[in-house]
């Protein structure tokens, strides 16, 4: 199996982070109404949180929560968009807390909306995120536009022709950073992606983690890699509403597009190893992601650093409230 992550889904990792941020409370929020069992049902709406296999999403409508679960006869496909350009495979990486989906499927006994199908529109999770971001971005440009009308004002006072032509300049320059902001705000989030990962929020518990590491230059995995992974495995098993964080990395001897390039192959090889090797699902992996040289775990200034900055961190997560039976 064989599949990129390219950066614009990269974006999308992040979002993961900010929507989550932006949607802790509903964690706490009562519990999701009874689907009757054996009867059909739909839901639309946002993912307001994860468990396992387990989302739950919050009702476009009525704003009522609804248990949907995702199992391996759920079809998931992602509607026209221009991010996720990868894999048909992947989408169900993508079930994550922010993203808006329609869900169809049959009551269970558990009163769960079992999902036969489930849509979702990757261009909607991206307006999200940018909605996010917006208010900082627009608080950005509206102090630059108020600092060029300050200077307008200035020289005000020494002609009246000179204040008007620095008033329009103030409204252009206002309209400029308006706009910079906005085309900044993807941007802004690929940078901030990699300073939050799902296992640093509050919501979740790390019940088990590995470092896998790799030769320069390579995204092979070695026999004592395979070892760590077939390890932590077999830590996952009998574990309830599990998923699992994987985060390539690469040193930077590379430029950033061979390092960037490497850390996705690094991350694929081991979603690669734990799917076909243990038989891990592919809707337990949450956006698997590589992050170039990004974040090193030590200095590049010697072998050794480099090294150890050449690997894959791998993060078995739970919810709280999950791992503590609430």
């Amino acid at each position: 199996m064989k599949f990129k992550i390219r950066r614009g889904v990269q974006v999308l990792c992040y979002a993961l982070a900010v929507i989550l941020l932006g949607n802790l409370a509903y964690s706490a929020a009562p519990k999701a109404p009874q689907v009757e069992s054996d009867k059909k049902g739909k839901v639309k709406g946002t993912i307001a949180s994860r468990n396992g296999d387990i989302v739950t999403v919050k009702d476009k409508k009525s704003g009522s929560p609804t248990a949907v679960l995702i199992t391996d006869n759920t079809k998931i496909e992602r509607k026209s968009g221009y991010a996720f350009s990868r894999s048909k495979d992947m989408d169900v990486t993508a079930m994550v807390p922010g993203l808006t989906i329609d869900a169809e499927g049959v009551g269970n006994s558990k009163g769960q909306l079992a999902a036969d199908k489930i849509t979702f529109t990757p261009d909607e999770f991206a307006i999200e995120v940018a909605e996010e971001q917006q208010i900082t971005a627009n608080k950005a440009a509206t102090n630059r536009a108020q600092s060029t009308a300050n200077q307008g004002v200035k020289e005000a006072k020494a002609a009246q022709s000179s204040a008007n032509t620095a008033q329009t300049s103030a409204t252009s320059a206002g309209n400029a950073a308006q706009a910079a902001g906005a085309a900044a705000v993807m941007d802004a989030a690929a940078i901030q992606m990699v300073n939050q990962r799902v296992s640093d929020l509050a919501d979740y518990k790390t019940a088990a983690e590995a470092g896998i590491y790799f030769p320069s230059d390579g995204s092979a995995l070695d026999d004592a890699a395979k070892a760590d992974l077939d390890t932590l495995a077999a830590s996952i098993q009998g574990l309830e509403g599990y998923l699992i964080e994987v985060a390539g990395y690469a040193s930077s001897t590379g430029t950033k597009q061979q390092n960037q390039k490497l850390s996705e192959a690094r991350a694929a090889a081991v979603v690669q190893y734990l799917r076909e090797k243990d038989n891990v699902p592919m809707r337990r992996f949450v956006i698997p992601a590589g992050y170039g040289a990004t974040h090193p775990a030590a200095t590049n200034s010697d072998p050794q650093g480099r090294a150890l900055n050449r690997r894959v961190d791998v993060k078995v997560i739970v919810n709280k409230g999950v791992a503590e039976g609430t």
